[in-house]
This record gives structure tokens, C-alpha cells and sequence, in this order.
């Protein structure tokens, strides 16, 4: 057994490691079930109740950061389920729902090779039929930041992953730590309703030159790709003047306010997850979000 497979048994003495759990990642791929309809997915996951289901709520496009979700549901669960859809109910008007990239032939064969075990690909229709009208609204934690800027977002994200939660009854459900904010609304949608599951945040990846992965970053040119720079550079910034006694969010956004080519849109310290640098900024029409871990900040 390698050391990182003991500390992982050790961090997680409750997980049933027999069966597919860390050494299923050393298993040939197998073949993914692609399900559209929930009763169909409801009616596969029965015979399986018994372990430790894993669901990892996607909407596509997939890149390095959605296969290090893979690879930690397949690491510590028997059963993996990620979602793939693009939900309506998140996007606001003039937002870019109908250009938000898709590919489900390539995140099919993806998710193939990170050995998930069902593809939930339902239609709009399938999740929102007619007559559709009830919606989960967050209170505190989505009236601030992203909520300011985007005031639906998280009624949207709420009702989603509810539905999913419902739908697949996982065991656990991964989310990328980029998206801070999204996962403490999460967290406390969990703990409100008496959700019976835990919520794994997995951290943020990034390409070589820093950037967060992110499907929006294929809206990009290359010119608008060095000027997007400045955003994780700044919150580097703001987390080194905070491990020097200094204040992370004005180093952070006069790190920002030197870069014309981009719009800042807020810059924040907030408790997500751990205490967390956050900031959003417009690059063209292109919009990214970033957060870094104030060192020190426990979550």
C-alpha cells in the first residue's frame, strides 16, 4: 500500500475502502451509464443504497478542475454519479445560457476514463416539466457578493442541487472550492432542510500560469487571457499582505485597478469555507471569479 492510500485510510477510517473505494482508482475504466430520465437513475441507484454513493453536480464543459471531483468521488465512494446539465434556473437574463460551452460526447469519454459509474444527462424538460413553480431561496449567505451581482444565481443553484440531492440521495456531493460562495449556500441548504449528506469542497485547480479552470475561460482570446492574469495575481497579493499584518483587500484590488484591461467588481474577505479572499472581475465578456485561503484561516 502506498502512503498516500494509508493517509487516506486514515483520514477517512469511516469509508468502505474494500470495495471501490481508493483502491478503485488503480481498476481498469469501465463503461459509464448515460441515464436521462430521474426515475430511470432513481431505479439503477436502489441496488446500490447500500454503499457510499457519490454525486458530482456538473453543467459540462469539462475540464482538469471537474476531474479532480471525479477522481475524489471514485477515490472514496463504491458508486459515482456526476450530473451533466445546464441549468436554466441559474442564469439570469442576458447571461449566457445559450452559449455556455457544451460537448457531451467528450465529457462522456471523460467521464468514462475517471471510472464514473452513471451519467445523469436529463433535458430541460426532464428536470423542469410544465406546471414546474417551486423554487429553494436562499436567505443571507446568497444576498451578498455573487448575489449582488447576480441576484437569481443562487435561487437557481439551490433548487438544482436540491433536486439532485433528492433525485440520487448521495452519500456525498463534491464541489470545487473556486466556487467559495456556492458551497457555503450549499452547506447551509444541507443543514436547514436536515439534508442526510456531506458536502466535500475539493481544491481549486489552476492552469500553469495561475489561472483558475474554469469552462467560461474558452471565452478568452489570448490577449484577454494575459489581462485575466491580474486576477489570481492580485489575490496573491492581498494573501501575502494579510500573512504580513496588512489588508489583503485593498493590496488586492490596487493590484487590480492597474490592470485597464478588466472590471473589478467586488473584492472581499468573507468566512466560506475558512476565511477567504474573494474577488470578480469582467474581461471582456468574459466574467471570472477567484478566491484564495487566508493562511491561518481554518475552515
Amino acid at each position: 500500500m502506498t502512503r498516500l492510500k494509508e493517509v487516506r485510510r486514515a483520514r477517512y477510517p469511516h469509508r468502505n475502502w474494500s470495495r471501490q473505494g481508493y483502491e478503485s482508482q488503480d481498476k481498469k475504466p469501465g463503461d459509464v451509464k448515460v441515464v436521462r430520465a430521474k426515475n430511470d437513475l432513481c431505479s439503477a441507484l436502489e441496488p446500490l443504497r447500500g454503499g457510499r454513493i457519490g454525486l458530482v453536480p456538473t453543467m459540462g464543459a469539462f475540464h482538469e478542475g471537474h476531474l479532480a471531483l471525479l477522481r475524489a468521488a471514485r477515490a472514496e465512494c463504491d458508486t459515482v454519479v456526476c450530473s451533466l446539465f445546464v441549468n436554466p434556473t441559474q442564469f439570469g437574463q442576458g447571461e449566457d445560457l445559450e452559449s455556455y460551452p457544451r460537448n457531451e460526447v467528450r465529457d462522456l469519454e471523460l467521464a468514462r476514463a475517471k471510472g464514473v459509474d452513471f451519467l445523469f444527462a436529463p433535458s430541460a424538460e426532464e428536470m423542469y416539466p410544465p406546471g414546474f413553480e417551486t423554487l429553494v431561496e436562499p436567505e443571507r449567505l446568497a444576498l451578498e457578493l455573487e448575489g449582488v451581482i447576480r441576484p437569481s444565481h443562487f435561487r437557481g443553484v439551490a433548487t438544482i442541487c436540491l433536486k439532485l440531492f433528492n433525485i440520487v440521495r448521495p452519500s456525498v456531493a463534491y464541489f470545487g472550492s473556486k466556487d467559495a460562495q456556492q458551497i457555503a449556500v450549499i452547506e447551509r441548504l444541507a443543514r436547514d432542510l436536515d439534508l442526510e449528506l456531506e458536502i466535500r469542497p475539493v481544491e481549486t485547480v489552476r492552469d500553469d500560469d495561475g489561472l483558475a479552470l474554469s469552462s467560461r475561460n474558452a471565452y478568452l482570446s489570448p490577449a484577454e487571457r494575459k489581462v485575466a492574469l491580474a486576477l489570481p495575481r492580485a489575490l496573491e497579493l492581498g494573501a501575502k499582505a494579510a500573512r504580513d499584518g496588512g489588508n489583503p483587500v485593498t493590496s488586492a484590488r490596487a493590484a487590480l485597478d492597474e490592470e485597464p484591461g478588466l472590471k473589478t467588481q467586488y473584492v472581499a474577505v468573507a468566512n466560506f469555507a475558512g476565511k477567504r479572499l474573494l474577488a470578480a472581475v469582467q474581461v471582456g465578456r468574459t466574467r471570472l471569479i477567484d478566491n484564495v485561503l487566508l493562511k491561518g484561516a481554518e475552515r
